[in-house]
């Protein structure tokens, strides 16, 4: 009973809305800023897939799969990484995620340059939903817990944490791999929606998409991830038909909005500072900036 491209457009919102609360609990709640995130997504997407195709599971089986499988690649990275802070964190994360893509690109059992092809369409409006709502469920009752308060008192100010008792390593490490969980569970989804899957899909700016949701919406806030993953997919929908304009108005929106409103669409509607956050977005990006433009005046 619904359009076709709007069963699309909802069932990449639903998406899309995983990666972005899944990426907020890392960055949002925690501090951590990772740029990462879409190898966590290819890493649940494959290992889904292939499960799917070699062995014929149960699609939440196989769902199951590749989230615990992008699991256990978000603790092995986050134990070694976490020790970094702030833009050399994000940096490591960034570098991560191209090892992923590119290993994908080169290995037989994934397709290669070709991609990995053929694989059934099974995610539904239904599944997608209900992943949705497990997923808020799950990271909401984390936050309001034990286990969430750490998180924040880590994003506030780590060496205070550390000196009051909390083990910051180990719940680093945890949210990393709950957000991997989450980010390996979409990454299914979108597989066994898509039916196809090539290594390019899952590349950097995949990861900057999620954190321009996040940021967007609302750091450290779980509706905002909504809000942000559900406009930041529309509205590139909504500028098809001035083709010519669309990545101009694209990128105006967001500066706009960053201008009229930094802290994100909802990001005052819950407890708790993210500035901390913000400035680590900034410290990175203006590094980022000045390495590039040191690197050209030595060349």
């Amino acid at each position: 009973m619904i359009n076709p491209y709007y069963l699309q457009l909802i069932i990449l919102v639903g998406i899309n809305t995983i990666m972005a609360t899944s990426l907020n609990l890392i960055i949002g709640y925690t501090g951590q800023l990772s740029l990462g995130h879409a190898a966590f997504m290819s890493l649940g997407a494959y290992s889904a897939a292939l499960v799917t195709l070699h062995f014929n599971f149960p699609f939440f089986v196989s769902l199951l799969c590749g989230a615990l499988f992008a699991t256990i690649f978000g603790v092995i990275i986050g134990i070694p990484t976490l020790k970094l802070k702030g833009d050399y964190l994000a940096i490591a994360t960034l570098g991560f995620g191209e090892i992923v893509r590119i290993v994908c690109l080169n290995l037989e059992i994934t397709g290669g340059a070709v991609g990995l092809r053929g694989i059934p369409k099974k995610t539904t409006l239904l599944w997608v939903v209900l992943a949705v709502l497990f997923t808020v469920f799950i990271l909401n009752r984390i936050i309001k817990s034990r286990i969430g308060r750490a998180f924040i008192a880590i994003r506030e100010d780590e060496t205070a944490a550390d000196a009051m008792g909390i083990n910051t390593t180990y719940y680093k490490t945890l949210c990393f791999g709950v957000g991997a969980f989450f980010a390996g569970l979409g990454g299914g989804l979108f597989a066994h929606y898509m039916r196809f899957l090539h290594p390019n899909s899952f590349g950097f700016m995949r990861s900057i998409e999620h954190l321009c949701m996040v940021v967007l919406g609302g750091l450290g806030n779980m509706w905002g991830a909504f809000v942000g993953a559900t406009l930041l997919t529309v509205i590139p929908e909504l500028l098809r038909t001035v083709a010519d304009l669309r990545l101009l108005i694209y990128g105006a929106v967001l500066i706009l909005m960053m201008r009229v409103r930094p802290q994100g669409i909802l990001g005052q509607l819950e407890a708790g500072s993210s500035s901390g956050v913000k400035l680590n977005l900034q410290q990175f990006f203006s590094n980022f900036k000045s390495r590039l433009k040191g690197s050209s005046d030595d060349a």
